[in-house]
Parts: C-alpha cells; structure tokens; sequence
C-alpha cells in the first residue's frame, strides 16, 4: 500500500554500499531524523554519511501524516505533573522552536514541498474537562492556545482545544530536497556495530561518531530499548470529494478520529493499536465506514498504515545511546509526533555532537528514568514481553490449516510444529517461522496488512517471511506447501 506522499514524489535512488568508508560521523538510517542530522552537521562542516537498509525516507517517513506540530495529544498537562514545570517547558519550547525552525529553513532555502501554516486541534465529542485542562497547561507553558466549540468537522464537538501558528507539508518532497547534497547510500542495512565500526553486507564504515536515527535501536545491548519503548500502528486513508478543511484535528476519544488536509485531499486516520493485537482486524474498514458515513459522495485516492515507538513517559529519547557508549547517539521513541521530534533531535544531536553540550538534553535525555512517570509503564513492558516469550509454547494450535479459509492467516499446527500460514485467493498456502528473530516472542497474524507483527517489541514481517520493521534484522524462515497442506 503507497502512501499519498508516495504517489506524489519519485526519489532517484542511490547506489548500496560497496567500499570500506572513513567518516567523521555515520548516521544510520535516512529518514526525517537522519537526513535533517545529516544536513545540519554538514552544514557545520562535518563530514556525514548516511546509510539506510532501504530507500531513502521508505520507513516511518514515507507513512506520516506530516503533522508540524507542538500539540502531542495531552501532554503538558501531564509532563508538568510528572516531570515538573522546568523540564515540561523545555519540551514546549522544543517542539515550537522545531515548528520555526521547518518555516525558516524551507524559507531560507526556497523548498516546494507544500509547506502551509494551519491550526491544530484536540477535540472531543463527549467530555470537556481534560482539554481544558491541557489548554490551561499550554497556557502556562507559553504556547497560543484556547477552546472552542465551533469547528469544521462533521460532526458536532463538546470542546477542541486550539494551538496557532502549527504547520503541514508534504514530507518526501521536503525530504527530497536537502538529500540531494548529502552523501547516502541505500539499500546498505548496517548488521553490526562494534565500538566505532559499522558492518554492513558488502563493506565496512570506521567513525568516530554514530548516530541511531532508524525508527527502533535494532542493539539490544546496552541501551535496552527493548525494555523502554513498545510500537503502535494506525491506519489512514486519502480521500478525494470529501471536504475544504483548514485545520488539522485529533480526538481524545476512545477510537478517536484523525483528519487532516491535503490538496484536494482529506487524510483519515485512526484505528491505533499496540503492534501484534490486531487479531480481529477490520481497521480499514472502520475508517471506511466514517467515511461514507461523513462524505459519502468521496473517493478513497490511498490507504495505509504508520508505527510509532511509544516511550515509557511519553517523552523521545535523543541524545548519547548509553553512559559506555560516549561515541554513539539515538533519537527514538516519537511518540506519533516524528515531525517536530525528528527537526528538534537534529537540532539537539548537532549541538551534542558540533558543540558538546545542549540544554535540552536533561528532559530528552536517553539515560533518564522518571519513577513517577516510568515504573508501572516498565512494569507492563517486561509483563507484555513475559506474554509474548510464554505463548510461543504454551497456547495450543489454534486451527488445522486445512479449516483455514483462503485469503487468511492464522497460527496452526503443520507436522506437530506449530507455524504461521497465510493463504491467498488461489490456496496456495505460505508457512513460516512464528518465533521472532529479535528475541524470540510469537508473532500474531495481522489481517488488515496480511502481515506478521510482534507484539513485545514491534518488528514486523510480510507473508513471505521478509523483514519489513525492526529492531529484528533477519527475516524469517520461509516455505511453500502444496496444496495438499504437506511440507513440500
């Protein structure tokens, strides 16, 4: 499934890694966060590779809803009653000064990538309370934000929560542009990183710096962002006739509604879950039913879907990887937000990196950890991880594959060996490993993607077997059965 960005932008693609490299700093991963990094540093004169296991802005870019925005859901209200006003303010100005700082670069450097100036809204059908809540708590922290009860949706509203002054663009044009000057290579997944060497599969990368911009640390050790981060997906659809719309808006409802303008366009999304508990599906055809049911003269241009890495308190972590590793740097765990998150971990890690030093590292800090705000998340963490491992050998099988209906899949027992088996349209059923690569969990059967997700730490993998979301770095074992359901 293309994204509508997708359908809109061509990337020339860049030649794999094939050569031993020397570079002052590697950045792996060539999405929003890496080639922003990338771009800044350069521009203080350092010497910057990239490289990406796949195409340049192909993982969590490429599926974003381009929201430039500091309103991340309801945030301040919490960040001030966990972390204090000192260390919520800095988070405030963080992500107004990554809003600037899109306006004037793209200003600076004339980038047509359909940048426009909007506002944000939070809103709710049902209760007022905890949006005037975070609309006071935005208040104190400085940023232009008032209720309202008037909007443009569909539909009537109890109260949305106003931010001024956000922003929206096209995310692969904007992308596009600064990568043009930067040294990229594609298609060069990096399989191991030993103190300031990068092994990849054809060659070898020796810097004095690294810095993990790839979505999810795929090193476990140290760091153990493993046991810090959890990954959600949602899901959006593209929808021409639909409406004129100004703003941008989120609900704080339970199966809240996303919309946001683009063109001619309308960009539904909703439908979010844990990645790995989707088991019913049908996340596409909620947003279907919303939209007939708002617009029904639309037209569907696009669906698909995003994964975000979710943080123990809800807050990235950016800045050096570990306190033994002084040379490497991560920016991770954006919480839906990847737009400003990943313009103000360029601007910190740049600073880190070109200057030593950062005031912003206390509260992004990678090596923090909050009680108030982080235990009971840890806590279900390593409970969920328990589940994952546990169920892989003890839930008994759950269909014979002969009972599976062509067109789903499903875990089931093959040769007293339980399997995943998907089976298309024709019956040709295709088997694979259930045992996630990474660290062994058993993947659940996604039927909305016709994909195999992780539900402990959020890789992801198609029916085939082929990696599609880290932190796993191999695929999984694959083969075919003839129709007469035995091992070929």
């Amino acid at each position: 499934m293309q994204s509508i960005w997708e359908k809109t932008v061509n990337i020339p693609q860049r030649e794999s890694l094939s050569h031993t490299l020397d570079t002052d700093i590697a950045i792996i991963g060539a999405g929003l966060t890496g080639v922003l990094t990338g771009y800044f540093l350069q521009q203080a004169g350092r010497k910057v590779i990239l490289l990406d296991a796949k195409r340049i802005g192909s993982g969590q870019t490429r599926n974003t809803t381009a929201k430039i925005t500091s309103q991340h859901n309801l945030i301040y209200h919490k960040l001030i009653n966990k972390l204090g006003i000192a260390q919520a303010q800095q988070y405030a100005d963080a992500n107004q000064d990554a809003i600037a700082a899109y306006r004037n670069l793209i200003t600076e450097q004339d980038i047509d990538c359909d940048f426009e100036t909007c506002n944000a809204y939070l809103y709710s059908t049902k209760e007022a309370e905890p949006l005037l809540e975070e609309c006071k708590a935005a208040k104190r922290l400085g940023i232009d934000a008032d209720c309202i009860t008037q909007t443009e949706l569909p539909f009537p509203v109890v109260t949305a929560l106003r931010f001024s002054n956000q922003a929206r663009f096209n995310p692969l044009k904007f992308i596009l542009a600064l990568s043009n000057a930067l040294e990229i290579y594609e298609n060069t997944p990096v399989l191991k990183v030993k103190d300031n060497c990068l092994i990849t599969e054809q060659a070898t990368v020796n810097a004095k710096n690294i810095i993990f911009a790839c979505h999810y640390p795929f090193i476990n050790v140290p760091g153990y962002y493993f046991m810090r981060m959890h990954q959600e997906r949602s899901y959006v659809l593209a929808l021409k006739n639909a409406q004129s719309m100004k703003g941008m808006y989120l609900s704080i409802d339970q199966d809240a509604l996303s919309f946001r303008p683009y063109q001619n366009t309308i960009l539904l999304g909703g439908g979010s879950h844990r990645t790995g508990e989707n088991a019913q599906g049908g996340k596409y055809s909620q947003l279907r039913e919303a939209a007939k049911k708002y617009w029904p003269q639309s037209e569907e241009l696009a669906a698909w879907s995003a994964q975000d890495c979710m943080t123990l308190d809800e807050v990235p972590y950016i800045g050096q990887f570990s306190s033994t590793t002084p040379n490497w740097y991560v920016a991770t765990g954006y919480q839906k937000w990847g737009m400003t998150s990943s313009m103000l971990a360029a601007r910190l890690l740049t600073n880190l990196l070109h200057k030593g030093e950062h005031p912003l590292e206390e509260v992004f800090s990678p090596q923090r950890f909050t009680p108030t705000s982080s235990t009971l998340p840890f806590i279900k963490e390593a409970m969920q991880a328990t589940k994952g491992l546990s169920r892989s050998w003890f839930m008994p099988p759950r269909a014979a594959i002969a009972a599976l209906p062509n067109g789903h899949g499903g875990i089931v027992e093959v040769d007293g060996e339980k399997v995943g088996v998907y089976k298309d349209d024709q019956g040709q059923a295709f088997v694979v490993s259930i045992r996630c690569p990474h660290l062994g969990c058993q993947l659940e059967w996604n039927p909305d993607e016709k994909s195999w997700d992780c539900p402990c730490h959020g890789s992801r993998f198609d029916y085939h077997g082929q990696l599609i979301d880290n932190p796993a770095q191999e695929n999984l074992p694959f083969e075919k059965l003839n129709l007469d359901m035995k091992k070929s």
